[in-house]
């Protein structure tokens, strides 16, 4: 294996060795005798393996056996400073091009035991049902398409209409009285022929509608239009399937997202189960305001650009999913500040997995 120094800048102050991978942080390693610095010194030099490090020590009179660079190696794989060559990539510069800035970004978080290339390929090998694909779901599709998801199930069942221009960016004048769904996938073939992409163009009214689109799908992601339930749906068969499901969408002043972990967080049944009965005059008029918010493009891109993040933490395990059982609120008028609402779990859940 040959080593590689991650992209950082450092130097030496008294007896410690300032290393910067960040602008918000510097990291201060203890270097009393000056061995730390030549340690990065060296593998400043290039790529090269433990017994080469070890040679490029002692001629800058560090001398040091082999186990011993390659423990000082190892702590600095655990402080994400270091990675092996050959995994940098993904192995055909065709590919490593497209993915340039996604490996670039997964650089950060990798290790010898999870190179960047596997997180980018676990990307390339995941199926994402996206349910909708209007307002933020055109947005989601782009995200999902940029970020490599190898195979996409999209499913909608409305037509392009000019009303749509302000916040779906996937569709052309051209487009007007076409299925969203079909417009849709077209823009991802065009945009990368690799993702294979599947065009449904369905009305989801119960679970079941969704049961063979779930079978097979890595995560689902988007969100219904239709009654307050339709949630519900979503996050029923996507349980019961025990694939993760991450929702946003816009009311009001508010943007809103969350996710589902399946038998690791409680779902949205739960919560429903936990509300009161509705009642007064907001909980009335609620559905009304479902048709009257406003998901201008910078907007519609917001939420989008929020479920894909959170769906690309499912899919790559490369942080915790920080929305799962969790309402995630932007208000507008908070300056898009987020707050946190976590769901109230029911041990009794009809959806959750016993």
């Amino acid at each position: 294996m040959r080593i590689v120094l991650k992209e950082c800048a450092w130097e030496s102050s008294g007896e410690e060795l300032l290393v910067l991978t960040d602008p918000r942080e510097v990291l201060t390693l203890g270097d009393e005798d000056g061995q730390v610095a030549a340690l990065f010194a060296a593998l400043g030099d290039g790529p090269c393996t433990v017994s080469e490090l070890q040679g490029r020590l002692a001629a800058a009179g560090v001398h040091r056996g082999e186990g011993d660079v390659r423990a000082a190696v190892e702590a600095l794989d655990a402080l994400g400073l270091v990675e092996c060559e050959s995994d940098r990539t993904l192995g055909d510069p065709g590919l490593d091009d497209r993915h340039h800035s996604n490996l670039a970004f997964f650089g950060a978080f990798a290790r010898f035991d999870r190179p960047r290339s596997d997180f980018v390929g676990s990307l390339r090998r995941s199926h994402v049902l996206v349910l909708g694909v209007g307002g933020a779901g055109s947005s989601l599709v782009q995200c999902l398409a940029g970020l490599g998801v190898g195979r996409l199930t999209l499913v909608d069942r409305d037509d392009v209409e000019s009303r749509d221009f302000a916040g779906q960016f996937l569709y052309h004048h051209a487009d007007l009285g076409r299925p969203k769904v079909e417009c849709a996938a077209e823009w991802v073939r065009a945009y990368d022929p690799r993702i294979e992409v599947r065009a449904v163009d369905r009305w989801i009214t119960c679970p079941d509608d969704l049961k063979d689109l779930v079978d097979g799908a890595d995560l689902v992601a988007g969100g219904l239009d239709g009654p307050p339930e339709a949630h519900l749906w979503a996050n029923e068969a996507a349980v019961r399937a025990g694939v993760p499901l991450v929702v946003g969408g816009m009311t009001g002043s508010q943007i809103t997202y969350y996710s589902v972990d399946p038998g690791r967080s409680p779902c949205v049944q739960c919560d429903w189960n936990g509300r009161p009965t509705p009642g007064g005059f907001v909980e009335r008029n609620r559905a009304k305001l479902m048709i009257q918010n406003a998901p201008i493009g910078p907007l519609a891109m917001q939420v989008g650009s929020l479920i894909a993040y959170e769906a690309m933490r499912y899919l790559t395990g490369f942080e915790a999913p920080r929305a799962a059982g969790t309402f995630v609120k932007l208000d507008l008028r908070d300056g898009l500040v987020p707050d946190r609402r976590p769901f109230t779990a029911d041990p009794d859940c009809p959806v959750c997995p016993r």
